[in-house]
């Protein structure tokens, strides 16, 4: 059995993950996680989102990283590229998943170190991630950044998918690390 490996995704990779990114999505928000699906997403609904991603990742302005073990995706994270003339210093971690039995295992902070030195390198100032107030995974990115002083309302579109109720989602932000000091 091989160790988790962090990877890169890029255009000519895309298609040998595609599946497995399918499956960690619907595997999260069958869990319960809050990424701006309902709970009954569907393979369908999950194969015309990576499409979107696909598209983005062609055209640079996401970033992706997949974390492998067995050839297996374990765990993603999505880095998208601010692409207006006013926000070119910054970008939007998006879409932290982890299956469900792989989590607590260190694969999320290890997606984040990944994508604080690829904002570095492409010369983000800021980075800033958006999650359900109180969910599980603000626990973690507590650890990661600071959360912005309020909780900002979401819309009808974004109702969570455990409990189809609108949520509050926290906003945190933060300077990338800096490695070459």
């Amino acid at each position: 059995m091989n160790a988790a490996q962090l990877r890169r995704v890029n255009v000519e990779s895309f298609a040998h993950y595609r599946q497995g990114l399918i499956d960690l999505l619907l595997d999260a928000v069958g869990y319960g996680a809050s990424v701006g699906f309902m709970a009954d997403l569907d393979a369908t609904q999950a194969r015309a989102y990576f499409d979107e991603v696909q598209e983005n990742l062609n055209k640079g302005n996401v970033l992706l990283w997949v974390v492998v073990k067995d050839e297996q995706v374990q765990a993603s994270v999505q880095l998208t590229l601010c692409q207006k003339a006013n926000g070119l210093n910054r970008a939007e971690v998006q879409k932290l998943l982890v299956r469900e039995h792989a989590r607590r295992r260190g694969l999320g902070q290890q997606m984040m170190h990944a994508v604080e030195l690829a904002a570095r390198q492409h010369k983000r100032g800021m980075l800033y991630l958006d999650t359900e107030a109180g969910s599980p995974p603000k626990t973690s990115t507590r650890r990661w950044a600071t959360p912005a002083p309020a909780k900002f309302p979401t819309t009808p579109a974004t109702r969570t998918a455990s409990t189809n109720r609108l949520p509050f989602t926290t906003r945190f932000s933060k300077e990338p690390i800096d490695d070459s000091r």
